[in-house]
């Protein structure tokens, strides 16, 4: 976890593949919790400590999340997440390179509890939910591919589901298609950018993540 960003209300982490936002059946330590006592121990602050969950990114993937430190932060994030005013950029390794450079891909998801996945549907189903993102390839080598995806609805999942919908899953990601895993558990799925008019001050917050230190993710992105 390191910080890349904070003020009053609120903190933007660099979030770790294998890191969870929130605590789970697993019962490991979630970052919300590390977050809290990194907040405590640098301010020293006694009793307990307030820091708000405003969105989550799922564990395999790594990059930036945005914590609350107050509640009048956390109040007002909810409400630019709720109406897509936080604008958020993925990066993301595919071997398979998509049948155009760039596109807008438009699903309907549904979501199985039972087994934690997400499945993709070309027109609406019963109890389905619509998802938009856009991509485009910036980047290539002579194996795989460095996507750019900005989301237009964030749905569980959507990302890792419509690629792999379009025969592109994401490296390693053996849930939705990859042949193999990434040797550190994780996929190669990176929350970049996050940008938003900061919901207390005003002023326009504009943050992206350092490339994972990764010899594959580091070649790809030294192309862009």
């Amino acid at each position: 976890m390191e910080v890349l960003y904070e003020d009053n209300h609120i903190v933007i982490v660099n979030k770790a593949a294998g890191e969870i936002v929130q605590g789970d059946k697993t019962g490991d330590t979630p970052l919300v919790d590390i977050v809290r006592q990194w907040i405590k121990e640098k301010y020293n602050k006694p009793g307990n400590v307030f820091c708000g969950v405003t969105h989550r990114i799922d564990r395999p993937t790594c990059g930036l999340v945005v914590f609350a430190r107050t509640s009048k932060g956390l109040s007002r994030m909810d409400e630019l997440f709720r109406k897509g005013d936080v604008h958020k950029t993925y990066w993301a390794i595919v071997k398979n390179r998509p049948p155009q450079g760039a596109g807008t891909l438009t699903h309907y998801l549904t979501m199985r509890e039972r087994n934690n996945k997400t499945y993709v549907s070309s027109s609406p189903t019963p109890g389905s939910v619509k998802a938009v993102l856009n991509y485009r390839v910036i980047a290539s080598g002579d194996n795989y591919h460095l996507l750019e995806i900005e989301l237009i609805t964030g749905r569980k999942h959507q990302i890792r589901a419509q690629l792999s919908a379009i025969g592109c899953p994401i490296k390693g990601d053996l849930k939705y298609g990859a042949p193999r895993s990434n040797p550190d558990g994780g996929i190669s799925l990176q929350s970049h950018r996050i940008h938003f008019v900061h919901p207390v001050s005003g002023n326009l917050i504009d943050v992206t993540a350092p490339v994972p230190d990764d010899n594959l993710w580091q070649a790809l992105a030294g192309k862009v």
